[in-house]
C-alpha cells in the first residue's frame, strides 16, 4: 500500500508538473501578445506626442498671428476712428462756410438791390400799325463790383481760420 500512494501521489504531481507546464506555455503567449501590443501602444503613444508637439506649435504661431492682427487692426480701428473725426469736424466746418457765404451771397444781393435805382419800364412805342413794336427788354445796369479790399479781407480772414482749425486737427 505504501507503494500505491507513493505511486499515487507521484502521478498527482505529474499532472499538476503538466498542467503548470501547460499553464506557463499558455502564459508565455499572452507575454508575446502583450509585448507585441506594448510596442504598437509605444508607436501610437509616440504618434500622439508628436502630435500634440506640433498642435502646441501651431497654437503658438496662431497666437502670434493673432497678436499681431490685433495690434493691425487696433491701429487701423484708431486711424479710421481719427480719420471719421476729422471728417465729421471738416463737415462741419464746411456747412459753418457753406451758410456764412449764403449769408454773405443774400448780403451782397440786398447790397446791390439797394444801391440801383429803380428804373421804370420804358414805354414802347406803338407801331405803324396800331400794336406794339417787339423791342428786346432793356438790359438791366451792370452789378457794381464788390470792394476788392473788403472781400480779400475777407478771403484772408477765411484763410487763417482755416488754417487754425487744420493745425488743431493735426495735433
Amino acid at each position: 500500500m505504501t507503494n500505491i500512494t507513493g505511486l499515487t501521489i507521484e502521478a498527482l504531481v505529474s499532472v499538476l508538473l503538466l498542467l503548470t507546464i501547460l499553464f506557463c506555455v499558455r502564459l508565455n503567449r499572452q507575454l508575446k501578445q502583450f509585448k507585441a501590443g506594448d510596442g504598437a501602444m509605444k508607436a501610437t503613444i509616440a504618434e500622439l506626442v508628436s502630435a500634440t508637439e506640433a498642435a502646441e506649435r501651431s497654437i503658438a504661431g496662431l497666437r502670434i498671428t493673432v497678436q499681431e492682427a490685433e495690434q493691425t487692426l487696433g491701429a487701423q480701428l484708431r486711424d479710421a476712428e481719427n480719420f471719421s473725426t476729422s471728417f465729421a469736424e471738416t463737415m462741419q466746418a464746411s456747412e459753418d462756410l457753406l451758410h456764412r457765404l449764403r449769408k454773405l451771397a443774400h448780403a451782397q444781393k440786398l447790397l446791390l438791390s439797394t444801391d440801383e435805382p429803380e428804373e421804370r419800364a420804358p414805354s414802347r412805342p406803338l407801331s405803324a400799325g396800331g400794336g406794339v413794336r417787339n423791342t428786346p427788354p432793356a438790359r438791366p445796369a451792370a452789378p457794381q463790383k464788390p470792394d476788392a479790399q473788403a472781400m480779400a479781407a475777407a478771403a484772408q480772414a477765411l484763410a487763417e481760420r482755416a488754417r487754425s482749425r487744420g493745425k488743431g486737427l493735426a495735433a
